[in-house]
């Protein structure tokens, strides 16, 4: 008799982590995410958002020091990869931007 061995189910409908068209914005540290000055304040970005190379895109406080991180593309925020308060790596995606 033959041994029917069962394939592996290809994934479906899983998107890619990054295509071609979106740029990953990183963190240049190891701390915590914020995604606005301080709790009472509105986002630095949001989704759907055009930035300017420059443009100030969230705080990552590292032994006590708040480090304002700017943008280093011009383009649209399409993804936020990480939560306000989150603890995050160096070399990290933060955001997917989508250039100009």
């Amino acid at each position: 008799t033959p041994v029917v061995t069962p394939t592996e189910p290809s994934p479906i409908n899983t998107p890619p982590i990054t295509n071609n068209d979106l740029i990953e914005i990183k963190s240049p540290m190891v701390g915590t995410f914020y995604s606005s000055p301080n709790p009472e304040s509105p986002q630095f970005v949001s989704i759907g958002q055009q930035i300017k190379q420059g443009d100030i895109v969230c705080i990552i406080e590292a032994m006590k020091l708040f480090n304002e991180i700017e943008s280093d593309i011009s383009g649209t925020i399409e993804t936020i990869c990480v939560n306000n308060g989150d603890a995050i790596e160096f070399d990290q995606p933060l955001f997917l931007v989508k250039k100009d």
